[in-house]
This record gives C-alpha cells, sequence and structure tokens, in this order.
C-alpha cells in the first residue's frame, strides 16, 4: 500500500486541522508556558513560508539549516519549509565548528536559521563555509526581524504547499562513528507512514500530549512523537532539554497521556525526589527506546501504575518500527516487540540466507517509511540497500512466538577463539549484579584470542566495585570465551543526547 504522489492535501496537516480543531492546543513551550493552538500554528506557518520565499527566494528542493536548541519557533519553520517544497537541516549545536562546517557544506543549504548563542561559531567559520552571511537568520531574539517574529506578524501569507510525497522534508545527519556524517533523507512519505504505524500501535488522537525533550536534531525529537502528533492534532509540550524534575512536573500539569524516553532518562525521573509526589494518572503508559530497560526499572514505573512499552527504531527507517505491548513488558523483558503495521522484516546471516527462529543475523527492513538514501553519498546508499531492503546493521534474533531481540550492532560483535561474541548479552548478564549501575562492553585485541571482552562499569551510588563478584557472576551465567577479560570502574559512562551508551569513546 503506497500513497499517491498527487495527495498532496494529506501532506498539508496543519491546514486540515486549523479548520478541524482551530482552537486545539498543538504547542506549548514547556519553559515559558507560551501556548499555540493549531490555528496560529497554521497561519504561523504560512506567514514563515511567505516571508522566505519573498526574502531568500526558497524553492523546491533547497535546503535550509536549523542550528538552535528546541523551540516552538523551530516547528513552524519545518511547517513553513514545507509549504515550499524545501528541506530543513538540523544540526547538532554540540558538534565542533569544524564538524558544523563539513555539514553545512555537504549540504549547500540556500539558508542558515540560528540561535543567537551560535553566532558566534558561524562567524569563526563564515570563510569555510559557502553560505554568504547576508543569508542568515535569526530564529528566535527580541527583534523584529528574527523568523519567530516574522511569522507571527501574519505578513505575506504563502497557503500553497508545494511538497510532494518524495520531497525531503528533513534531512537529519547521522553521528558518523564510521567516518564523515551522513545526512538520511527523510521524505514527506515517510513521515506519513511513520505516522499511520505510531498511530496504530499507540492508539494517538488529537486528546493525547506528550512532553518531548529530546534535541531537535534528532530523530526522536521530530519523529518519536512530534510529528505523529501534528498528523493526529494532538499537543506537544516541547523543553529545551532533558530535565526529570521538569517533565515530571509538566506531565502532571498537562495531564500529558504518553512519555517517550530510554533507560537512562527513565531512572533520572524516578530517582527524582518528586517521583512519588507527582500525579501521573493520565498517562496511558511510558514508551522507551534505545536499550532494553532492566526489569527493577519496571516494576518501579508500574508500582505508579505506568506500564512500560519498549520500542526500536533508527533514524534511516521509521523510526517507529517495532513495538513491545506493555502486557509483556515482563514476561518478554529485553525484546523490543514486532514489528509495525507496514513493515516487512528478514533477518539474513553473513550467507545471505534468511534466518529461522533463535538463529541470529542482521535485520533487513522495507516498507514506505524507509528512508529515500543519504544525501550526496550514492555509494553509502547503495551499501545500506539491496532489492529494496535497508540493512540496519543490527544483529537480531526472533523466539517461536515472533518476538524481536536486538542483540547488538553488527560492528560492535567480535570473536574470540573464532566465537561470535555480543555485548549486550554480556551487559544483561553484568547489570544483574544488584550493585552494577550501567555497564557497556567492547571487544578489545588479544594476542592469543584475537579478541577479548573489555566491561566498563559504573556503580550505584553507596556500593563498591569487586572484581571477584564480576567474574564469579559471569562464570556461573555465561560460557568461558564470553567473560570479558578486563573489567574497568567509571564514575559515569560516556553517552549520547539521547541518552544511549557511547561505546565508541570507551576505546
Amino acid at each position: 500500500m503506497m500513497m499517491q504522489e498527487s495527495s498532496v492535501t494529506e501532506l498539508d496537516w496543519l491546514k486540515r486541522w486549523s479548520h478541524y480543531s482551530p482552537n486545539a492546543v498543538a504547542l506549548t513551550d514547556g519553559d515559558s508556558g507560551l501556548q499555540t493552538t493549531y490555528s496560529a500554528f497554521y497561519k504561523q506557518a504560512c506567514a514563515g513560508a511567505g516571508y522566505l520565499k519573498k526574502a531568500f527566494d526558497i524553492k523546491p528542493g533547497d535546503r535550509v539549516i536549523h542550528l538552535s536548541t528546541n523551540e516552538t519557533a523551530s516547528f513552524v519553520l519545518f511547517f513553513a519549509l514545507s509549504r515550499l517544497g524545501a528541506t530543513l537541516v538540523p544540526i547538532n549545536y554540540r558538534l565542533t565548528p569544524r564538524e558544523i562546517t563539513y555539514i553545512i557544506n555537504d549540504a549547500n543549504p540556500a539558508l542558515i536559521v540560528y540561535e543567537d548563542q551560535y553566532l558566534e561559531t558561524l562567524n569563526a567559520i563564515k570563510n569555510d563555509i559557502r553560505v554568504d552571511a547576508k543569508n542568515w537568520m535569526p530564529l528566535k531574539n527580541n527583534s523584529a526581524d528574527c523568523f519567530d517574529a516574522i511569522s507571527k506578524s501574519h505578513g505575506d501569507l504563502f497557503m500553497g504547499f508545494l511538497s510532494t510525497a518524495k520531497s525531503s522534508g528533513l534531512i537529519i545527519y547521522t553521528s558518523g562513528t564510521t567516518g564523515f556524517p551522513k545526512g538520511a533523507m527523510i521524505s514527506h512519505e515517510m513521515l506519513f507512514w511513520n505516522s499511520i504505524n505510531t498511530t496504530m500501535r499507540l492508539n494517538i488522537s488529537e486528546t493525547d500530549a506528550a512532553v518531548v525533550f529530546l534535541p531537535l536534531f534528532h530523530t526522536g525529537g521530530w519523529n518519536v512523537l512530534s510529528t505523529p502528533f501534528f498528523h493526529r492534532g494532538a499537543h506537544i509540550i516541547l523543553i529545551k532539554k532533558f530535565d526529570g524534575d521538569q517533565i515530571l512536573s509538566l506531565s502532571e500539569k498537562h495531564q500529558t497521556t504518553l512519555l517517550f524516553g530510554v533507560p537512562t532518562t527513565m531512572k533520572m525521573m524516578s530517582n527524582s525526589k518528586i517521583f512519588n509526589k507527582i500525579d501521573l494518572r493520565s498517562l496511558r503508559y511510558a514508551i522507551v527506546g534505545g536499550e532494553p530497560m532492566p526489569l527493577e526499572e519496571i516494576r518501579t514505573w508500574q508500582n505508579k501504575n505506568i506500564p512500560i512499552r519498549q520500542g526500536y527504531g533508527l533514524t534511516e527507517f521509521g523510526p517507529n518500527v517495532f513495538s513491545l505491548s506493555e502486557n509483556d513488558s515482563v514476561r518478554k523483558m529485553g525484546s523490543i516487540g514486532f514489528p509495525n503495521f507496514y513493515v516487512e522484516v528478514k533477518v539474513v546471516n553473513d550467507l545471505g540466507s534468511t534466518c529461522g527462529p533463535k538463529e541470529v543475523g542482521e535485520l533487513w527492513l522495507k516498507g514506505p517509511m524507509a528512508m529515500t538514501g543519504y544525501w550526496n553519498n550514492d555509494k553509502a546508499t547503495e551499501d545500506t540497500f539491496t532489492d529494496g531492503w535497508l540493512k540496519t546493521g543490527d544483529l537480531v534474533y526472533f523466539d517461536t512466538e515472533g518476538y524481536f531481540y536486538v542483540v547488538g550492532r553488527k560492528k560492535d560483535m567480535y570473536k574470540s577463539g573464532g566465537e561470535n561474541v555480543y555485548p549486550v548479552e554480556i551487559e544483561k548478564v553484568i547489570s544483574e549484579v544488584p550493585w552494577v549501575h550501567e555497564v557497556a562492553v567492547i571487544g578489545v585485541k588479544d594476542p592469543q584470542w584475537g579478541e577479548v571482552g573489555h566491561a566498563y562499569l559504573a556503580v550505584k551510588e553507596g556500593h563498591s566495585f569487586n572484581q571477584d563478584i564480576l567474574v564469579a557472576h559471569c562464570q556461573a551465567n555465561l560460557a568461558k570465551f564470553k567473560i570479558p577479560k578486563f573489567f574497568t570502574q567509571l564514575k559515569e559512562l560516556p553517552k549520547g543526547d539521547s541518552g544511549k551508551i557511547l561505546k565508541r569513546l570507551l576505546n
């Protein structure tokens, strides 16, 4: 089932909701409390599009850089560009000037929209980027010429909608762990079908509300809940960064119905002093991605009558691809569940054969929520797709009931004495030790075995690191070749913006 190229009215979501529910709140700035209705949201997007077309001649296919922390104006900018058939390219503002320069030049944008605090960075690299300063525009400040103010002035309204199903609404650059960052082209068709899949599994409607804290240079910030919510006329409360107390308080205040996080952020919230006091009865469930959530933490939230749904996705596909029902969160702990409705999956071994139950292989995906490719990188696109299947690089298996489990990244697997070792399996065992707070295992070179495991751990507050206990626990639960040779205690494991542990920084 594919969406027709001519069905552009299905893509003009704000126009529809401005008619259906003009006074419904679409956006709340969680920091200032300022709210925007769907009627105002639509008019701001039209005014922003009118200005961008008039002042900068933004045309279909043009790319526009977004260098800013989370602002409600960021969403307005996205929908304004969608009206013009142009593409928003959000950049991780935590990158170095050199990395930002690379992405800007690779994207070859017509315009840079920035937050004032990053103007110094742009000035420092202005001689190295191919965008003249006259094509820089502030996103939001106290001036009348910033995008936020202009969009709210409701000046020249651009009422057309030039994006098609195949147009790229977003280009989201990967972290570049295996080389230079690659820009995944996120089409409007992909956004549409991600919303359909998300809605069908999470039962999203216009009565839903959720706090979003993931940065808007990350697919999670845009597409786990935000774009599906806008497609469904629901309510997003946006904050600039993760703050457990703020998320809990806003969830209570706005009676939110869904909560998204990763195990790290969920743990930080449950450790909050206000967790047991806050009223979260409106939450239907919390959605957890990134990595499996420990049983202890699942039960902590369940004791507050908040079920946990585990999920899985990636920038290049979905990102809402798998979902585990809250009813199975304990029975199938560690599973990502089964595929969403319009997703085809298969598990492929190194010989190219399809795997059966309990056989580990690479996860391949097919469906209309796949990226169209990597921007300006035909080779990376060709390497990622085979006969229409997107190769995720994740190693998985499924059990006899069809529930899937992630074993690890294909590149993270290592061979010790000729045996395949999957770090996720070892991490799960080590995390069973009561005083272990978090753990990550990587493979390191060894003259005798080729590679051996090196476990990095952080311990819970008030506890001591004891390697003898770790080794004994591993010996009782793991084959000898899987037991790490090295154990190193760290105060805290390095993490990315989504809260996931960055293994590349451990070696």
